[in-house]
């Protein structure tokens, strides 16, 4: 298949990229390096480099490369940023999200990928959290997510187009070319690796005294080549609607931070400040539905062999896919 993939210079992106393309398949990335990475994109793509808030660049780009499906990444992701800026995200997210469904509209495009998030559920009510879990986002983010999902829903029904939604939870690891670099960076593991390079002098825990064994936030990590698998799964196969993307089981921040110490040979050491508001105790996917549908299943569960795949990354790329930038501390 020729696939367009948009946001392929960013971190899931470029390693969805490296794996359709190790599957045979053709790819033209497009992205507008915003907060994206040339390095990042694999060589053997095509690329074009545009915003998809310019209607005008993505009618082009479809018209021209007349794929046969969209695996869409490009958003803004952060959610601080978003109860900062909420415009910013209503029209990245939204209206660029608009301007793709109507090129896809216009080229003959039959299929889109979406990469969601589980931040359209809010604070969900049951653990590990179903597709049939009620989705209130609890921010901006989570809320320009859901408003494209609902967009798609209904120009699935209107136009037939046939979009499949992939709730993520916790993105993480690398692969030996491709690997996380955000600016500003807000991930856990890349933090806390940041400490053992030199980087920075402590990693945050926010709150010890949740509801939880150790009292810090339970997450469901999932590694970057499982998420990635997936969304082949979803491109080869006929189906359509949502998919919850995790593992199944969650690690607190005090596992993570102490497999990062056991990987690293490093002291990493840890303060423990205020809760952030809104962040739930525990958030745990539950992947039934994508086992069952797409014939998909997280293959690294080990959270040592995730920590060690994202050290092996950073050691190689300390500072990230730009060396002639210092380090931020």
């Amino acid at each position: 298949m020729h696939v367009f993939v948009t946001g392929g210079a960013g971190y899931i992106g470029s390693v969805t990229t490296e794996l359709l393309l190790d599957a045979g398949h053709r790819v033209t990335v497009f992205d507008n390096l915003g907060r994206g990475h040339r390095a990042a994109i694999d060589t053997r793509a095509s690329f074009i480099e545009g915003d998809l808030c310019d209607r005008d660049a993505i009618f082009g780009a479809l018209q021209t490369v007349q794929p046969d499906a969209v695996l869409h990444f490009a958003a803004f992701a952060l959610v601080g940023e978003s109860m900062e800026h909420p415009q910013m995200y209503f029209q990245n997210n939204v209206v660029g999200g608009l301007n793709l469904a109507d090129a896809m509209l216009a080229a003959g495009t039959p299929k889109i990928v979406f990469s969601s998030t589980c931040a359209t559920y809010g604070q969900p009510d049951l653990v590990p959290i179903t597709e049939e879990e009620k989705q209130l986002p609890q921010n901006p983010y989570g809320e320009s997510k859901l408003m494209f999902e609902k967009m798609l829903d209904w120009y699935r029904h209107i136009h037939g187009i046939q979009p499949v939604f992939l709730r993520y939870f916790n993105a993480c690891g690398a692969t030996e070319r491709f690997g996380e670099d955000h600016d500003p960076e807000t991930h856990l593991i890349p933090l806390v690796l940041r400490v053992a390079l030199g980087q920075r002098d402590e990693v945050k825990i926010f709150g010890s005294d949740y509801a939880t064994p150790d009292g810090t936030c339970i997450r469901d990590y999932i590694h970057i080549v499982d998420l990635a698998a997936a969304h082949i799964c979803a491109l080869e196969k006929d189906v359509v609607g949502a998919f919850n993307l995790g593992t199944g089981t969650g690690h607190s921040v005090l596992e993570v931070i102490e497999a990062c110490r056991a990987i690293t040979g490093h002291a990493i050491p840890a303060t423990v400040v205020d809760r952030r508001p809104g962040d739930p105790a525990r958030l745990v996917a539950s992947p039934r539905k994508a086992e069952r549908e797409l014939g998909w299943k997280a293959q690294c569960t080990d959270i040592a062999a995730i920590v060690g795949s994202a050290w092996r990354w950073h050691q190689s790329h300390p500072q990230g896919y730009n060396p002639e930038v210092s380090a931020i501390a």
